[in-house]
């Protein structure tokens, strides 16, 4: 867990060290703390698990601080993935807000921090004013602060995380291929149909 301290990410997300280590699997990854994984190994969603509480309601944030580079993030934070009012660790009984897309990143901008996070809902199920993200569009994505969002709802510190670096491959489009908008990142699902344009 250390590696969220010496990597930077405690520093440039704002937020406090996660009580527990996060269990993410990607197909047969186990993602372990800095742990480089490829975009094409983290297109679908993946199986997390952590110590709930099965009275109790958690929220899972998933966001890039590297958009759309780390020596430029001026899109910091990107979100990904967004589940909240998640009873105990059953993920697919929360409600979606920011459905889930893998990495993405940029031709050129390195490796990203993809970090996932767990908050306890301190006053069970809430509501969140929030606008629905689909996979299919990237817009609204960009900025998302998960501190912010987190002192929104009065969600305290991370009771659990974990976070994965992934750099461009062959299933990020090369810079041919993007369609100039005011997002400055590739979340991947953006190039696996034609009814995306993909942002960059």
């Amino acid at each position: 867990m250390e590696k969220f301290q010496t990597d930077g990410v405690l520093t440039d997300m704002n937020i406090k060290m996660p009580a527990s280590l996060l269990h993410v699997k990607y197909g047969s990854h186990d993602v372990t703390p800095g742990v480089v994984l490829t975009p094409t190994q983290v297109q679908k969603q993946p199986v997390v698990n952590w110590e709930a509480d099965p009275n109790a309601f958690y929220s899972i944030v998933m966001n890039d601080p590297d958009a759309p580079s780390r020596d430029n993030p001026k899109s910091r934070e990107w979100q990904h993935w967004c589940v909240v009012n998640v009873p105990g660790s059953n993920v697919e009984a929360g409600e979606v807000l920011t459905e889930y897309v893998g990495a993405g990143p940029p031709k050129g901008s390195g490796l990203h921090r993809y970090v996932l996070l767990v908050f306890k809902q301190p006053t069970g199920r809430t509501q969140f004013n929030e606008n629905y993200l689909t996979s299919r569009s990237g817009d609204g994505r960009g900025n998302h602060h998960v501190s912010e969002f987190a002192s929104t709802y009065s969600l305290g510190d991370p009771v659990s995380g974990n976070y994965f670096k992934a750099g461009p491959d062959d299933y990020v489009p090369s810079s041919d291929d993007y369609v100039p908008s005011s997002d400055d990142h590739v979340p991947s699902s953006a190039v696996r149909t034609a009814e995306w344009k993909v942002k960059f």
